[in-house]
């Protein structure tokens, strides 16, 4: 969720960016508006569309996220597995209260905001046609619009029939169904400042499309003078248009003055294709880092002694759904915890249990309807491995001839390595305790050579123990695609457990 929120709001920053030096000062309004709302549309859905040809599409180097290596006691590890589960859990309940708490808040502001307008309604109203009602306030100056209802005080005299046109424009075109959208995101995700300003673009963008109808009928400089003169009154309400309103006469001004847009300004709105490629693009190669079973993951109706993990998709795992399905294996496993652990991506559902006869591993997809298959494997064969012709092999694997024995050996030559050249005591030297997650992310060169990209840890000093681990590899055999030798970057979880 953490992931999907950053997403979102970097995509959206990205649209408001090309939306302010690109798109702003044309007089294509209604383009405009049709912008504003799609990409804030657009920008919630991207995350979601994870395309595995755009990762394909990328041929300088194949992904591979190897099984995760577990330096340590299994008990320690099994044991603090289960209390950082309850952790996280009581982690995740409070951030759910805040984000709770934040709704509960805006919805309040929203329905005082709604009550100041329904006492509006109390005034007499006249039909002014079959979709169009007026009401005349009395004793104010207001003038504004929501829906189909149009509120103009008594006091405004002269410059009527301006202001009825411009408010009309807002009810022929439905701008308060724009502004209600955004007022729902507000209580949605209160948290996230880029709402709040796409709803003033699209409310400034307004008042111009309702200027641009009402110049059509009047002569401009009558218009500016009637903008300049009349004094107001407008209550603050984000969800009507407001005809006064100061911080944006100037703006309305300045925009009538402007000369109108060439045709060929419309083509600066093609560049949403490109973004939403590299949008895409993005999400379909980026990795989760971050491994914790927390609450949400698991389905509270799977019972005692089950462990039910929920991903997103069964067969493009994300690096943290692998890890937490590699832990949960790994518990399950040892005996001591749970009895079965359950996969499931809401269509179909992978079991695992082990055979009390033979102490092995068994495996069972299940589909919604009940359907049952077994599989044959391990948990490994989960690991969702870059598909590519030729994997890089480890020295002493060449005499194996799929890649499936090569990846398999591969790993647990990875595994052996790090167990025993990795210095166990620099947990203690540094007074860490129970489980402390170490990723290093290296390539495979063309010409087989090791380099480190880089290491995540909690601790500089793991990230440096990780680093010189890794760079001990010896050289391999590189990976082949269609033939040609390409590098190949591999993520290596390891868990380091201190008592």
């Amino acid at each position: 969720m953490t992931q999907y929120i950053l997403q979102l709001i970097l995509f959206q920053l990205v649209f408001l960016l090309v939306y302010e030096f690109l798109l702003k000062k044309e007089t294509f309004f209604n383009y405009n508006r049709a912008y504003l709302l799609l990409t804030t549309v657009l920008a919630g859905i991207l995350p979601f569309l994870k395309f595995g040809f755009l990762r394909e599409a990328i041929p300088a180097e194949a992904m591979v996220m190897l099984p995760e290596v577990v330096i340590g006691e299994s008990n320690k590890l099994i044991s603090t597995s289960s209390s950082a589960a309850i952790e996280n859990s009581f982690e995740v309940s409070w951030w759910l209260v805040t984000y709770l708490g934040g709704v509960m808040v805006s919805l309040i502001l929203f329905l005082v905001k709604f009550r100041s307008l329904l006492k509006l309604y109390r005034f007499k109203s006249i039909r002014l046609n079959e979709n169009t009602r007026l009401v005349e306030v009395p004793d104010s100056t207001i003038a504004c619009t929501f829906y189909n209802t149009i509120f103009l005080g008594d006091k405004i005299k002269e410059e009527r029939d301006q202001i009825l046109s411009h408010e009309l424009v807002h009810v022929k075109q439905k701008h308060t169904v724009d502004l209600l959208f955004f007022e729902i995101l507000k209580i949605v995700i209160w948290f996230n400042p880029l709402i709040y300003i796409y709803q003033s673009l699209i409310s400034t963008l307004h008042e111009f499309i309702a200027d641009a109808g009402v110049v059509k009928k009047v002569e401009k400089q009558e218009y500016f003078q009637q903008l300049l003169n009349t004094a107001f009154n407008t209550r603050d309400i984000s969800f009507i248009n407001q005809f006064f309103n100061h911080s944006i006469i100037k703006k309305r001004i300045i925009m009538l003055q402007k000369s109108r847009s060439t045709g060929i300004s419309k083509f600066k709105f093609l560049i949403i294709v490109p973004l939403m490629l590299a949008m895409l693009t993005y999400v379909s190669c980026a990795q989760e880092n971050s491994v914790s079973v927390s609450e949400n993951d698991l389905d509270p109706t799977a019972g005692s002694g089950v462990l039910s993990i929920k991903v997103t998709d069964l067969k493009n795992q994300t690096s943290e759904e692998k890890s937490k399905v590699e832990t949960a294996v790994a518990t399950l496993k040892a005996g001591d915890v749970y009895e079965k652990v359950l996969i499931t991506d809401g269509v179909k559902t992978i079991e695992f249990t082990i055979d009390p006869d033979t102490g092995k591993e068994r495996i069972m997809v299940k589909n919604n309807s009940g359907e049952k298959s077994s599989v044959k494997g391990t948990s490994k064969d989960l690991v969702a491995f870059s598909e590519i012709n030729e994997v890089p092999v480890y020295p002493g694997c060449e005499g194996l001839t799929t890649n499936e024995d090569r990846k398999a050996c591969f790993s647990e030559n990875i595994a052996a390595h790090v167990s025993s050249n990795f210095n166990i005591k620099i947990g203690k030297e540094l007074g860490l305790t129970s489980i402390n997650r170490v990723f290093v992310q290296f390539k495979i060169n063309i010409d087989g050579s090791i380099e480190v990209v880089k290491a995540n840890a909690p601790h500089e000093a793991l990230e440096a123990e990780a680093v010189r681990v890794v760079n001990e590899l010896p050289q391999m055999k590189p990976g082949k695609n269609n033939g040609e030798e390409v590098a190949v970057l591999y993520t290596l979880p390891i868990s380091f457990v201190v008592n």
